[in-house]
This record gives C-alpha cells, sequence and structure tokens, in this order.
C-alpha cells in the first residue's frame, strides 16, 4: 500500500513539476526531485525513465548531486521566469498577488544565480 502511495504521489509530484515549467508560481526541481524519491522507494521502472529523460534526466542528476546546473539551464529558467512572471504580472490586478509574484521572482532568481555553474 505504501508503494502505491510513493507512486501516486510521484507522478502527481512529477506533474507539478512539469507545470512548473510553464508557471512561475510552481517550483520544478523540488517537485521532480520528490518524484525522483518517490519514485525510487515504489517504481525502479519510473526512477530510472526520470533519470534517463531528455528534458530532465541531466539537470536532475547534476542539481541531486550537487554539482550545480548548465551556464544554458540558468539562461533558459531565468528566461522562462522572467517571461512567465512578466505575462502573470500583465494579467492580474491585484497588488498583493504583483508584490507575490515579484518576491517570487526574486527569490526564485536568487536561487538559481548562486547554484554553481557546470560545463
Amino acid at each position: 500500500m505504501l508503494k502505491t502511495f510513493l507512486l501516486i504521489l510521484g507522478i502527481i509530484s512529477l506533474l507539478l513539476g512539469t507545470l512548473g515549467v510553464f508557471l512561475p508560481l510552481l517550483p520544478t526541481t523540488p517537485f521532480l526531485l520528490l518524484s525522483l524519491y518517490c519514485f525510487s522507494k515504489s517504481s525502479k521502472k519510473f526512477h530510472k525513465a526520470l533519470l534517463e529523460n531528455k528534458i530532465f534526466g541531466q539537470y536532475i542528476k547534476d542539481y541531486q548531486e550537487k554539482k550545480g546546473i548548465t551556464l544554458k539551464n540558468k539562461i533558459i529558467a531565468l528566461s522562462v521566469l522572467g517571461v512567465s512572471v512578466t505575462y502573470s504580472f500583465s494579467k492580474i490586478a491585484s497588488l498583493h498577488l504583483k508584490i507575490f509574484l515579484i518576491i517570487v521572482l526574486i527569490g526564485v532568481s536568487f536561487h538559481i544565480l548562486t547554484l554553481k555553474t557546470i560545463k
């Protein structure tokens, strides 16, 4: 029963992580790392598939091993974040949400920029 719960949690986390690529309020990396953990305890097949994924695999390995991320991935992450926040900022009227978006932009940008840059 625990394996089933972890498998479902891993799939949900993977879906949220994938959405996080496009939505600035959802962090991608923590959800992908949670998925990796859940799959490591519930499904070796899904665990291996996530680590070998063309899009996320190397990124997850590098981040998990505390190697950092490539300059290309930093640029992509910051660009997508900037575009997403700018678009969201233009579509909302609430001052509180705009302040929250600015805080998210600053926090996530700081985190990405402080990660080690690998080749």
